[in-house]
């Protein structure tokens, strides 16, 4: 299969940057997390002040490539298909920014021996991300391997699911005040989101890369 968008080389290389955005975005987080938990305070809002930065930016360009898109008449079989992707891949960077944002504003008190599951959890998140990523490049260039990448986004989904579960268990297995235990599930649950996300985009990628196939 040839590339999705042909010649227009001006609107292939804006999705290149905003995929290049997402994929910063989910290192980021991880990296933010890393940070919080570190207790480097300094580093944590250094990161959020990038995630926010990219994210102004990525919106941007979802918006250029909305009117390229509708302005040229570019792609008009596949065009719901690869604004429904787009839009939904900017919901995982606007998750990603919330999350590292409500850390900064609430400050969870989160005990030391639980920060290696809040990291783990983090990290499956970016790994789904970045899965998510290299499938929706596949998917615009024409390649076959979009459902390698998406059943490896499903795989972390899947893994960061039964690491929150885990996580959770533990901690209303703790002698803390309950008020305590809701909040630090709290964050767990808006962690855990960026993995869902990334799961339900590689969703509809599948669906839009079956549709291209037949």
């Amino acid at each position: 299969m040839t590339s999705l968008f042909g010649k227009t080389r001006e609107l292939e290389s804006k999705i290149d940057e905003f995929l290049d955005h997402t994929s910063q975005v989910g290192l980021l987080f991880l990296e933010g997390i890393r940070n919080y938990l570190d207790e480097r305070v300094e580093e944590f809002e250094q990161r959020c002040a990038q995630v926010t930065e990219l994210e102004k930016r990525a919106d941007d360009l979802r918006h250029e490539i909305e009117r390229q898109l509708y302005i040229e008449t570019l792609i008009p079989d596949s065009r719901g298909d690869v604004l429904g992707i787009m839009e939904h891949t900017d919901e995982v960077i606007n998750i990603a920014k919330a999350t590292l944002t409500q850390f900064s504003v609430e400050e969870p008190d989160i005990p030391n021996e639980l920060d290696a599951d809040y990291l783990e959890l983090a990290n499956f998140g970016n790994r789904s991300v970045q899965e998510l990523v290299s499938g929706i490049r596949s998917f615009f260039r024409g390649g076959r391997s979009v459902s390698d990448y998406t059943h490896k986004v499903a795989f972390w989904e899947k893994e960061a699911d039964q690491v929150a579960e885990k996580l959770r268990r533990r901690i209303f297995e703790t002698d803390l005040d309950l008020s305590r235990k809701i909040h630090l599930g709290n964050f767990v649950r808006l962690i855990d989101a960026m993995a869902d996300e990334a799961e339900d985009v590689s969703e509809r990628l599948a669906i839009s890369a079956i549709k291209r196939s037949i």
